[in-house]
């Protein structure tokens, strides 16, 4: 039997679901004899998402246009997408921005108001990415197939919602256990 072609990605977000994926410990050695990681920031350091990828856990909200242009690339290119930890979900934290109602009182409040020394508006390319007016879940942007809450989701969950996809089969995402949030 060939290898599942896994990735992870790491969008608005803390990485406390990634980290919460390397909580799953002895059972990472069984993982990576059944799957070839090809994209992760815990993983590997490609910089370009490749093709016919499996199975993809993305982790946190779609925040400024380069977690846009990833969330729609790993979509055309993914089987299975996993909306991986409660700021993929729902936005959570990286959603309370969107109660200063736009991408510039958001610049204004971080880098001028709350600056010290010198603050000034980031206006090189590069620096900071453009924000988008409103972070929006991962399933406002692209259809997702498994819905993982948790904030992280535990080990547990984890593994639960990935076993089954390595034996051609879809998780049971129900219970407490499964769909708990926070």
């Amino acid at each position: 039997m060939s290898k599942i072609r896994f990735a992870t990605v790491w969008l608005a977000g803390c990485s406390g679901c990634h980290m919460s994926f390397l909580d799953m410990d002895e059972w990472l050695i069984e993982l990576a004899q059944k799957v070839d990681v090809v994209f992760s920031p815990v993983g590997c350091d490609l910089k370009e998402y490749p093709d016919n990828v499996d199975v993809c856990l993305v982790e946190g909200a779609i925040a400024n246009e380069e977690n846009l242009e990833l969330a729609l690339e790993l979509r055309k290119k993914t089987k299975v997408v996993i909306s991986f930890g409660d700021c993929a979900v729902t936005a959570n934290v990286p959603g309370m921005r969107n109660m200063l109602k736009g991408s510039d009182p958001v610049l204004r409040r971080a880098y001028i108001e709350l600056g010290d020394g010198t603050p000034q508006l980031p206006d090189e390319p590069g620096i900071v990415p453009p924000l988008l007016d409103k972070v929006v879940p991962l399933h406002q942007v692209i259809p997702v197939d498994i819905f993982m809450p948790g904030c992280p989701p535990d080990a547990h969950r984890i593994r639960a919602t990935l076993e089954p996809l390595l034996n051609g089969e879809h998780p049971l995402m129900e219970g407490r256990a499964m769909i708990k949030f926070g």
